[in-house]
């Protein structure tokens, strides 16, 4: 069921969304929380369809805010969405003129009751998420910085701005190379002296990977690029040869071992949907998210260094040891 409303209130939103569920037989307000999506006409089609996949884990209530045409009278026109493509509820508001500069105020009487609220920017993000009117709404913040132009200041603005509850799909898509990461070093392995970390320029996936290696093996981890797609390899150094992670196609990689067979196994590029859903499984703070956030360099803003292959074992650093075997996989547990 759509139901459009122009020139309308928040009690008249309300009120047609009761109406809405009596006459859908009497849905219950089983919602686990309410997102809000802050985007524009041009992105609220992909970010809505995103969210009602991830809805039918986390069956929610979406409040899509976009603002238009500020120096218009203010305005706000509501579409209504119950029943279609999620078990939740999908409300659409524009908001014209001035009243786009108090989106909380209009968005605040039409969270679902006692639930947890999440914020999610899907293309420009505030400098401070946190301090952001919808982004003080919320328990959980959730960012993007590969959507922005240049990805290294944002993490570099995020890192500066963060508060507990901010989150980033930069950090979220780290989560499978992360967990393939830790299963491959907790096992017997040489000691490893140097990593490195390669992927597309502006991948900021590839920066955090690097900043979380290098501050939990307290060894130097470099970037290098590639052609992509995404992250293409991760290299350990070690006396008895590199141990290899090599992804060329965004889907498999082949984990090289010196002295053993090669291994394929499966690591796929994730949609939005995906990233999505696996936020909202998470609603506390992310205290690892938080200390690489703080290890970014800050002041890497400067295009990295081409790599057409990865660098020769002799042009890596050498460093010092590697902490206890198991510490990573249980990091990723927490």
């Amino acid at each position: 069921m759509t139901i459009d409303l122009t020139d309308t209130t928040t009690a008249a939103i309300d009120q047609a969304l009761t109406e809405a569920r009596r006459r859908l037989g009497g849905m219950t307000l089983g919602m686990v929380l309410t997102l809000i999506i802050v985007t524009d006409e041009a992105a609220q089609y992909d970010a809505i369809r995103a969210a009602n996949q991830a809805a039918r884990e986390h069956p929610c209530r979406i409040l899509t805010i976009i603002t238009r045409k500020p120096k218009a009278d203010s305005r706000l026109d509501a579409e209504i969405r119950v029943g279609e493509s999620s078990p939740g509820e999908t409300i659409v508001l524009r908001m014209y003129g001035p009243l786009g500069q108090h989106a909380d105020s209009v968005v605040a009487p039409l969270l679902a009751p006692d639930v947890p609220v999440v914020t999610w920017w899907p293309d420009e993000a505030p400098e401070i998420p946190a301090k952001h009117p919808l982004g003080a709404l919320a328990q959980r913040r959730v960012t993007d910085s590969a959507a922005a132009e240049s990805p290294r200041v944002v993490l570099a603005a995020l890192s500066d701005g963060y508060q507990p509850g901010d989150t980033d799909f930069g950090w979220t898509r780290a989560t499978s190379w992360r967990s393939l990461l830790a299963a491959t070093l907790d096992q017997p392995h040489p000691e490893v002296t140097a990593g490195e970390i390669a992927a597309e320029e502006d991948n900021p996936t590839a920066d955090l990977i690097a900043a979380w290696l290098s501050q939990r093996l307290s060894v130097p981890v470099s970037r290098t690029v590639s052609g992509g797609p995404g992250i293409t390899g991760a290299v350990f150094t070690t006396p008895d040869g590199d141990i290899a992670i090599t992804r060329k196609d965004g889907r498999t990689a082949t984990l090289s071992w010196p002295g053993r067979t090669d291994r394929r196994v499966a690591l796929h590029r994730r949609d939005t949907a995906e990233l999505l859903a696996e936020e909202l499984r998470r609603l506390d703070p992310d205290e690892v998210y938080a200390e690489t956030l703080s290890n970014i360099d800050a002041s890497s803003s400067a295009a990295l260094p081409a790599a057409s292959e990865l660098p020769a074992v002799d042009e890596r650093p050498s460093a010092g040891e590697l902490p206890s075997a198991g510490e990573l996989a249980e990091e990723l547990g927490e």
